[in-house]
């Protein structure tokens, strides 16, 4: 596997100096959020295989996080998630329906200021019947808010079959739902948000690229499809 040791800037440098058809000829696990969002996003596309949105090294694991960090991530790792299984979600954190419903489709995202900043370029996120996943950190509600709408404005909310919410750290969980609410009641699609994935502690990984199951109402991720990386 390779294991992002920390996140920071620089990623989108990075871009199109890769040998996609390489890496798709020789896939392996890749791990990381926050600014590695870039990579799982150029990954995805050119590529074609499933990437973890998942702890680094040196802030995660390395780090004293909780519990289900490691294990989610291990789980993951070793393929032990089959097609079927329900993503485990820590009962000590509250999850919040914003919008109820069922999606089916693959899970695509990570940084939410990281997918913004790829629009425009051939690294963009393609969004054509996905779940949308999105966390961040040290951005203030207006700023999502600004995210979101220029998400909207260039064409990638509408076709969305859902949309998970991670952790948006340092956003009031009560004002970022009201903003989800209004951004994402007009497309009719189901919004979980709470998920404890991204700048948080636990921080669980979840399969980039992977088909899965949303239901909001019920607050569940499930699978649909084997995660095994050889």
């Amino acid at each position: 596997a390779i294991i992002c040791l920390r996140g920071g800037y620089g990623t989108p440098r990075l871009l199109d100096r890769i040998d996609y058809d390489l890496l798709s000829r020789h896939a392996k696990p890749f791990v990381g959020y926050s600014d590695i969002t870039a990579l799982h996003l150029a990954i995805s596309r050119y590529a074609g295989f499933v990437t973890f949105h998942g702890p680094l090294l040196n802030a995660d694991l390395l780090g004293d996080k909780e519990p289900p960090t490691v294990t989610s991530f291990f789980a993951m790792l070793r393929g032990q998630l089959k097609s079927g299984s329900v993503l485990s979600h820590p009962a000590a954190y509250p999850l919040s329906t914003v919008e109820p419903g069922i999606a089916h489709g693959r899970l695509l995202g990570g940084n939410l200021a990281m997918i913004a900043a790829t629009l425009g370029t051939p690294y963009e996120i393609d969004v054509e019947g996905a779940v949308l996943f999105i966390e961040d950190i040290n951005e203030p509600l207006y700023r999502i808010d600004r995210l979101l709408t220029q998400m909207r404005l260039a064409g990638k909310l509408a076709r969305l079959r859902g949309v998970l919410v991670g952790d948006i750290a340092g956003v009031e969980v009560d004002a970022l739902n009201r903003l989800l609410k209004q951004t994402f009641e007009p497309l009719r699609i189901p919004v979980l948000s709470g998920w404890r994935s991204g700048h948080c502690d636990p921080n669980l990984t979840l399969p980039l690229g992977a088909l899965v199951r949303l239901d909001a109402g019920k607050q569940e991720l499930l699978l649909e499809q084997d995660v095994v990386i050889r």
